[in-house]
C-alpha cells in the first residue's frame, strides 16, 4: 500500500489527486496552512473513500520547521512515504508585475520557490534514510521558458523550479531516490478565477485566453495521478498537454467553441 504526501492539498490540484489516489486504494497525508481546513476537508474524505486511509495536518510550506514535521507526523502515521509531492503554490491575478504588492511578491516566491526547496531538502534526507521514494515537483507557466506577460511573478519562479528540478535530477542520480517533474498545464483553480473579481471587460478578455489555455481539475487531475504511479525512471515529466497539442488549440481558436465557462452564472 503506497503512502502519499501532497502540500497545498486542501483544495485545486492537490485535492483532486487526492480523490485520485484515494479511489484507486491508496493511501494520502493532505496538508494546508490552516488545521480547521485540512479536519474539514479529511472528515469529507473519509466519508467519500472510506477504504482508504486520509490523513491531515496543518502545514505552511514557507516554514521549514512546519514541513519538517509534515515528514515526521506522515513517517509516524504510516511508517514509510512512498511519495511526496510538492504541490503548494500561489498565484495573483494577471497584472504587469510592477502592480504586485511588496508583500505578494514576497508571498509567491516563499511559497512557491522557498516551499518546494524545503519539502524537497526534507524528503530527499528522509528518502536517503528509509532507503526509497519518490518526489514529484509541481511545474507551470513559465517552466520551459517561455514568456507569460502579466504573469511575470508566478511564471519566474516556476522558471527557477525548473532549474531547481534539472538539477536535483542530477544530484540525486546513483540515489534510490527518483525525482519527477508535474506540468498539468493551466488549470481552472481558485487562483485562476481570482481574476471574476476585476472589471466586467477584463474578465471577459481573460475568459478568451483561458479557453484556449486552460482546463479542469477534473480532466487534469487523473491523467497526473496515473503518470505518477505508472513512473518508472528518474527525471520522467508528466505533462497533461503536449506543446504541438497546445498549439493546435491556438490555431483552431478562432473556430473553436470550447467554453469552460458554460454555466458560469450571471450576475
Amino acid at each position: 500500500m503506497k503512502i502519499i504526501v501532497i502540500t497545498g492539498s486542501t483544495r485545486g490540484i492537490g485535492y483532486g489527486m487526492t480523490e485520485c489516489f484515494l479511489a484507486q486504494g491508496w493511501n494520502v497525508v493532505i496538508s494546508g496552512r490552516k488545521q480547521e481546513n485540512v479536519d474539514k476537508k479529511v472528515k469529507q474524505l473519509k466519508v467519500n473513500y472510506a477504504h482508504a486511509q486520509a490523513f491531515g495536518l496543518a502545514c505552511d510550506v514557507k516554514e521549514f520547521d512546519q514541513v519538517k514535521a509534515l515528514w515526521h507526523d506522515s513517517l509516524k502515521q504510516f511508517g514509510k512515504i512512498d511519495i511526496w509531492i510538492n504541490n503548494a503554490g500561489i498565484a495573483v491575478p494577471m497584472m504587469f508585475f510592477w502592480d504586485n504588492d511588496p508583500d505578494g511578491i514576497r508571498q509567491v516566491v516563499e511559497t512557491n520557490m522557498v516551499g518546494t526547496m524545503y519539502g524537497s531538502k526534507i524528503a530527499i534526507e528522509g528518502m536517503l534514510t528509509q532507503g526509497f521514494g519518490s518526489i514529484f515537483n509541481m511545474e507551470g507557466a513559465g517552466s520551459t521558458g517561455r514568456m507569460h506577460t502579466q504573469m511575470i511573478l508566478y511564471a519566474s519562479t516556476k522558471r527557477g523550479l525548473n532549474y531547481l528540478n534539472l538539477g536535483l535530477i542530477k544530484e540525486l542520480e546513483g540515489t534510490p531516490i527518483r525525482l519527477g517533474i508535474l506540468r498539468p498545464g493551466m488549470v481552472l483553480t481558485d487562483f485562476l478565477l481570482k481574476d471574476q473579481d476585476r472589471n466586467p471587460e477584463e474578465w471577459e478578455r481573460t475568459k478568451k485566453i483561458f479557453n484556449i489555455l486552460a482546463d479542469k481539475p477534473e480532466n487534469v487531475c487523473p491523467v497526473m495521478v496515473e503518470g505518477i504511479l505508472n513512473a518508472k525512471k528518474h527525471g520522467e515529466i508528466i505533462e497533461y498537454i503536449s506543446s504541438i497539442k497546445m498549439m493546435m488549440r491556438f490555431i483552431t481558436a478562432p473556430i473553436s467553441k470550447r467554453n469552460l465557462f458554460e454555466n458560469e452564472k450571471s450576475n
